[in-house]
């Protein structure tokens, strides 16, 4: 088991990670969240891609906003898909054509000009978030990336980069966790207010 040192190093350096997204990252969090809002009262969606521990956060904030993320916030279900979790498209697309397709497709597909695409990439080099990013700009949806250190390729592609001050990958994560959450909170405040909209 490791030492208590290590544990409360690494808890350390993570809340070090934290404050310094605070300070560098709040204008590109309260933009990205402007555009999400923008779009959900304009009709659209919110579409999000990434691989691995990315997926899952995919995952989690579309939860987030399709559920609510506080139970003492009540609204309505927004409009918010990740595109990691049709199985059966990500293995038949990836089988007959290659995994690097696998969002771009469904961008294509399902995407339209009122959605907005948000990546999650540490690096920001995932090729399958770069086609997908390059989809989204041709159909002329907004683009949202949220990353690490200097952002990757995507960082070009993203009309809104979101890169956490780091280059450990663990610590980008878990800043990324704490962003999309604050992402969630502005864009529910800036649909229904600070009080709360009695829906269940």
């Amino acid at each position: 088991m490791p030492s208590r040192s290590v544990a409360v190093q690494h808890l350390q350096e993570s809340a070090d990670v934290l404050r310094l997204t605070a300070d560098a990252c709040q204008s590109a969090i309260e933009e990205a969240a402007s555009l999400i809002a923008k779009s959900f009262k304009n009709g659209g969606k919110l579409m999000l891609c990434g691989n691995g521990g990315s997926a899952a956060d995919c995952q989690h904030m579309a939860a987030e906003f399709t559920s609510r993320l506080s139970a003492d916030f009540p609204r309505p279900g927004l409009p918010a898909v990740a595109l990691t979790t049709d199985t059966s498209f990500l293995t038949a697309y990836a089988n007959d054509f290659d995994f690097a397709g696998v969002f771009t497709r469904q961008v294509q597909a399902l995407g339209k000009p009122v959605d907005v695409l948000l990546g999650i990439s540490t690096s920001g080099n995932s090729k399958n978030v770069i086609g997908a990013f390059e989809a989204a700009r041709e159909i002329g949806m907004a683009t949202l990336a949220l990353t690490g250190s200097t952002g990757g390729r995507v960082r070009a592609l993203a009309q809104v980069c979101i890169c956490v001050p780091s280059e450990n990958t663990q610590h980008i994560q878990e800043a990324l966790l704490a962003i999309e959450h604050v992402i969630c909170h502005c864009v529910e405040r800036v649909i229904f207010g600070e009080a709360s909209v009695q829906h269940s």
